[in-house]
């Protein structure tokens, strides 16, 4: 599906004599109208990788133990992922930390009462259809902090240059709108460049916090589509 729009167009120079060469802004060399337009091609694709940060956050007595624990239940996500067929290159620690958790109460010094770990690791997935299993199956085996997840094109690049094609058919189209409006037609193109990327995912992000192991998590992705859009600026010499 091809969605385009024109977004502005400016003329930027008046008409002169056939006879005369004007100089425009840039160095061409006018004997007409100068005409810049700026135009938006878009196309929709459904996402075919999915991005999640899984974790363990655990708690206990003393740092040493809640370093401990978290180790032992993180290893066992880490051996889920592999099962799953997660290659190495898709996972990547995101994030560790540990931190005092204190018992505050009015009028008296804080008491330390336990220590918080966290591990995360973001994780790529490239076939969505199995993310929610895939899931289900990290919280079976004690991640208890999943955030996500984000989809995105592995390749955009040919969505990308199907957008700028678009793109630069609008543009044409409507720089022959306008010289027919003034009694002219379009002689050349003078110059393209790229005002803008951009990736609009369609689903929202979610995120989903268990506080035991053992709950079931029952997730369900679904990939929707993105929009790829590219947005041109032409310029044009009309006679």
């Amino acid at each position: 599906m091809v969605r385009v729009s024109a977004l502005a167009a400016l003329l930027a120079a008046t008409s002169v004599p056939q006879a005369a060469t004007a100089q425009d802004g840039q160095g061409y060399s006018l004997a007409g109208t100068r005409l810049d337009v700026v135009a938006t091609g878009e196309v929709t694709r459904v996402p075919d990788v999915a991005r999640i940060n899984a974790g363990v956050v655990t708690q206990a007595p003393t740092a040493s133990a809640a370093i401990e624990q978290n180790g032992r239940r993180m290893a066992t996500v880490r051996a889920a992922l592999k099962r799953a067929g997660i290659a190495d290159r898709d996972i990547q620690t995101s994030n560790v930390s540990l931190n005092p958790e204190y018992r505050y109460v009015e009028n008296q010094t804080p008491q330390l009462v336990a220590y918080r770990a966290s591990n995360e690791v973001s994780v790529r997935f490239r076939d969505i259809a199995n993310t929610g299993r895939i899931l289900d199956a990290l919280v079976a085996q004690g991640a208890n902090q999943i955030n996500g997840p984000t989809l995105s094109l592995d390749k955009p690049e040919a969505a990308l240059d199907e957008a700028r094609t678009a793109a630069l058919r609008t543009a044409g189209a409507r720089a022959d709108l306008y010289a027919r409006a003034l009694g002219k037609r379009v002689r050349r193109v003078l110059s393209v460049s790229e005002a803008g990327i951009g990736h609009q995912p369609m689903p929202r992000l979610m995120t989903m916090q268990v506080r035991d192991a053992g709950e079931s998590a029952s997730s369900k992705i679904d990939p929707g589509e993105q929009v790829v859009s590219i947005s041109l600026t032409v310029s044009y010499e009309l006679e």
